[in-house]
């Protein structure tokens, strides 16, 4: 690639190779609590404590508390933060009133996502932004390399920098924050704001979190414990908190919360349920409906109205605004037709009645009636409610018996049916 003189170089990102899984502050609760740990992002994380299905129901009827300690907790500071996150960010952030977050995405020139993320708005200059585990040292890496002006931020002016670069960014994760140190703990399900009020709190905290309405966040002190606390979550469930909270306190936090929910129904979820609850929800996994191997868009993810073309100049705007105009296909929620079916997985091909491959599987999870619903990107032509599919579950590798050669007696691999239901649950 031939760059012009005064040319910025695109950024470029290799991810880090370690086989040492890092362990989040509460990894040694999760082994005491016999939970099952398995690999994730480079963290050692648990998967399940029960079961899948025991941990789900859970959330959808009382309350589920997650160790999300292992996300990306970035703070940008100083009165350029709101115009260099509206630099960065696809949304309005510089819209947003203090006390509230919005979802967004990282997009590069091209409009390839980098990461989907919140930010939350803590004051007038001061914005938390929370991004993906597997991502965030990617993250970290690009959004230092757009403030100094150090990598491409638009195809048409390659000598062009973003706007707002003279802002503070502080990784709060990292022990060099000192007290300002967060981390998040989510508590999700219709109990979870009567298990956090069942801590002692003073009045006016009681009352700032009562007051709380989706995706708004307030700062209160619970049990002594002091705590950023939004209502937000990756479950679907409306009635749902994310716990910033510093390192130090993430082990009581967790078991006072335990302690105090025992009499709600709460359960420690893991990975599992997370996964299974967000895929029933029709929420996407960064990975799979949106970026990695399919390299899907913010469009095709089925989530372009968080992208604010009203905004002058955000990076991948433009290239953005093309690709919506060439979409061809869309991600949707399926459910299988029977309930006995077999679990799909990422990349599993999806045919319509002819045979057609029309598109594949992009997740797949037991909800929580105990049917398999997934989600899956198909052509545009079959993305309405009812359009009838069939999966090829577990992507067998041998065609099988040729048809003029099958006997009385051979067994072929067939699809399973499976029907398009609504992008997010009614």
């Amino acid at each position: 690639m031939i760059i012009a003189q005064n040319s910025l170089p695109p950024f470029a990102w290799d991810e880090p190779q370690s086989d040492e899984l890092r362990k989040t502050p509460l990894h040694q609760t999760h082994i005491e609590m016999g939970a099952k740990m398995v690999p994730f992002a480079g963290w050692d994380m648990p998967v399940w404590y029960s079961s899948v299905l025991e941990e789900h129901q859970a959330v959808r009827q009382a309350a589920g508390l997650f160790d999300v300690t292992h996300m990306g907790v970035y703070q940008t500071e100083g009165p350029d933060a709101g115009i260099f996150l509206d630099s960065v960010c696809g949304n309005d952030i510089s819209g947003l009133d203090i006390g509230k977050s919005c979802y967004t995405h990282f997009l590069d020139p091209d409009a390839n996502v980098i990461d989907d993320l919140l930010v939350y708005r803590r004051g007038k200059e001061k914005f938390l932004v929370v991004v993906n585990a597997a991502n965030d040292d990617k993250d970290w890496a690009w959004l230092n390399a757009v403030r100094k002006g150090d990598v491409l931020v638009d195809n048409e002016k390659p000598w062009a920098v973003a706007f707002g670069r003279n802002v503070t960014l502080r990784n709060l994760r990292d022990p060099e924050a000192g007290d300002d140190m967060l981390v998040d703990i989510a508590i999700q399900g219709p109990k979870s704001r009567d298990i956090l009020l069942s801590l002692p709190c003073s009045l006016v905290d009681r009352e700032a979190i009562m007051g709380l309405a989706w995706a708004q966040l307030c700062e209160a002190t619970l049990d002594g414990i002091p705590l950023v606390i939004s209502r937000t979550g990756y479950t679907g469930e409306r009635m749902c908190f994310e716990l910033f909270v510093h390192p130090d306190h993430t082990v009581t936090l967790w078991k006072k919360l335990l302690e105090a929910g025992e009499a709600y129904g709460i359960k420690a979820c893991g990975l599992g349920a997370r996964d299974s609850l967000r895929t029933e929800a029709g929420l996407p996994l960064y990975g799979h409906e949106m970026g990695g191997e399919l390299n899907l868009g913010v469009g095709e993810a089925g989530f372009s109205s968080f992208i604010k073309h009203y905004k002058p100049w955000f990076i991948g705007r433009q290239a953005f605004i093309e690709k919506q105009a060439k979409q061809e296909g869309t991600v949707v929620r399926f459910s299988f037709e029977e309930k006995r079916s077999r679990m799909a997985h990422f990349g599993d091909p999806i045919l319509d009645e002819r045979g057609k491959v029309i598109g594949v599987v992009t997740s797949c999870a037991i909800n929580s009636e105990g049917s398999l619903v997934g989600q899956a990107y198909l052509l545009n032509k079959y993305r309405d409610e009812e359009t009838r599919i069939f999966i090829y579950q577990g992507s067998p590798e041998k065609a099988g018996i040729p048809p003029a050669e099958l006997k009385t007696g051979d067994r072929v691999v067939l699809p399973a049916p499976a029907t398009v239901i609504s992008r997010f649950p009614k």
